[in-house]
């Protein structure tokens, strides 16, 4: 449980992060939170030779309202989400989430980023940011680019990020008023990562689905959405028929590993029943 040897260094702005990345290559690894990439140094299933550490960055931690969107630094902590009155408010699935992560040290050090960035298919946001079709502000060595969510996640454990690149900020486009979401996660214990978990947001006037964005978690190599749910409710009334019905799609078109905690089969059938109770939750006195 010891790391490989590396050198390390503290930066305290954005352009001298994105420097040392750029001197250091593919051998330098950033450092936020450092929940995700610690544990796999220790264990040196990541062996970086150079690390660079964001966490003095004093600008990157920030949850505020900004053109029709609510825009988060890359830095802002679980917690601070989990919190946040406007969070709570606007995107009550985000708070949900943040308040299934870990426990409360690793909330308080967590970053919202850093656990983008890792792109874990079992992590909660990365699920949550493409249900909530977010998108992603980079800079890198020849300036600012936007990746949207649909694009950032490539891989297990493999983003749209570019080696000399870091992400500042994570924007989410502020949904209509009465819109509701919810995080519903399954594991083993409480603090431990998803066997499945779904992410769901809806919005339902006159009992009827005017707009409603479901994404799974451990599912496949990356996280999904299950478009097919999505397209059997969009316009239907929002009754339990219809919801039990639509939510038997979840798992079209997913690919579920086969581990230790559950076959594909169990994973399919804890996709469905997630979303169903996802559902029925968000409709409730509707």
């Amino acid at each position: 449980m010891i790391p490989a040897s590396f050198d390390y260094i503290a930066v305290k702005t954005v352009p001298e992060a994105v420097a040392e990345l750029a001197k250091h290559g593919d051998e330098s690894k950033l450092l936020a939170g450092g929940h995700s990439l610690i544990p796999l140094m220790k264990l040196r299933l990541s062996t970086p030779s150079f690390v660079v550490d964001i966490g003095r960055v004093k600008d990157l931690n920030y949850i505020r309202r900004t053109d029709g969107h609510i825009a988060f630094g890359a830095l802002t902590t679980h917690h601070d989400i989990e919190f946040s009155d406007l969070v709570k408010e606007q995107l009550p699935l985000l708070a949900s989430a943040a308040s299934q992560i870990g426990d409360p040290q690793v909330r308080n050090r967590g970053t919202m980023g850093g656990a983008a960035a890792h792109a874990d298919p079992s992590g909660d946001y990365p699920t949550c940011l493409l249900t909530l079709d977010a998108e992603f502000d980079v800079v890198g060595p020849n300036g600012r680019r936007v990746i949207k969510a649909s694009d950032f996640f490539v891989g297990t454990f493999t983003s749209a990020l570019q080696p000399d690149e870091v992400l500042t900020e994570i924007r989410v486009p502020a949904p209509p008023a009465g819109t509701r979401g919810t995080y519903l996660k399954f594991s083993r214990r409480s603090q431990d990562w998803a066997i499945v978990a779904v992410a769901a947001q809806a919005t339902v006037k006159d009992r009827k689905f005017q707009e409603i964005r479901i994404g799974l978690t451990s599912m496949g190599g990356t996280p999904l959405r299950a478009s097919a749910v999505e397209a059997a409710l969009r316009g239907k009334s929002a009754d339990a028929d219809t919801i039990r019905k639509a939510a038997e799609k979840a798992a079209e078109g997913t690919d579920p590993p086969q581990d230790l905690n559950g076959s594909p089969d169990y994973r399919r059938h804890l996709a469905t029943v997630l979303t169903r109770r996802a559902l029925e939750q968000l409709t409730a006195g509707r």
